[in-house]
């Protein structure tokens, strides 16, 4: 089987490339890069390792789920635990993943309910910043920040502000931010609201935000003095605590920003 035929029934299966990556064997790395063109002359063992996979579908169709069940990995590579930032790098820059505890996690494709808020959020702490003449530095994703300072946990937060800038490095945040703001969508709930909110709680991260635009709330973590979050409505005025609330963000403000992709529904 041609690598363009197992691209075609990756199309009508629907697999990703994780999956693939668990069915085969293959690291997902050399997964999306032998299906993206990255790599024009795959090994012969990879690609008959890839080939099983899609094989299986062609006696009798298979819901991925099933597939899972069923395969085993027909060569020693990693498993989801073991992954490093080695991984992490070889994947194409185009393609957007979380390595976390030597875990990859796919990242889908931001709505624009993510996006405007995102951006929203960022220019109201960049304009306090500036207006402040403050020494933090707000970066809007993709940014890499390699939390732990190891090589198995790389996060990509929505926003972040460091005011320590020796964290601040050519290919990433080095150690952990002293802010961090993440936008709840439907694929990331879990992760960012258990996962990455202990890393960052274990990391030294000083306040953590969690938007949830669909229950519009935002539940606000000062790791500084409590573990347990202050939950606050689209209507609230929320301080940043980082900055001993000299800037208190009018929410209702970021609710209208988004209030028209509301309104047919």
């Amino acid at each position: 089987m041609t690598v363009q035929e197992m691209k075609e029934k990756k199309k009508e299966i629907g697999y990703t490339y994780s999956q693939i990556a668990e069915l085969s064997g293959v690291p997902l790395g050399t997964v999306q890069k032998i299906f993206n063109g990255s790599t024009s002359s795959p090994r012969y063992d990879t690609l008959r390792a890839l080939e099983k996979v899609f094989q299986l579908s062609f006696d009798e169709p298979k819901k991925p789920t099933d597939m899972i069940r069923e395969a085993s990995a027909p060569y020693f590579v990693k498993k989801q635990g073991d992954y490093t930032l080695e991984d992490y790098y070889a994947i194409p820059d185009d393609i957007r993943v979380e390595l976390i505890d030597g875990v990859i996690y796919d990242m889908s494709a931001p709505t624009s309910v993510h996006q405007l808020l995102t951006g929203f959020l960022f220019t109201q702490f960049m304009n306090h910043v500036m207006k402040e003449k403050g020494s933090c530095l707000p970066i809007v994703s993709p940014i890499d920040v390699q939390l732990d300072c190891d090589d198995r946990t790389m996060l990509q937060p929505d926003v972040v502000i460091v005011c320590d800038r020796k964290k601040v490095v050519h290919r990433c945040v080095y150690g952990a931010p002293d802010f961090v703001l993440e936008i709840l969508s439907p694929s990331s709930r879990k992760k960012d609201s258990i996962i990455k909110l202990n890393k960052y709680m274990n990391a030294g991260v000083r306040e953590y935000w969690v938007v949830d635009p669909e229950k519009r709330l935002v539940l606000v973590y000062d790791f500084e003095h409590n573990n347990f979050p202050i939950i606050y409505g689209f209507d609230s005025q929320i301080p940043v605590r980082i900055w001993e609330e000299k800037l208190v963000l009018d929410f209702r403000e970021a609710s209208d920003h988004i209030q028209f992709l509301y309104e047919d529904r």
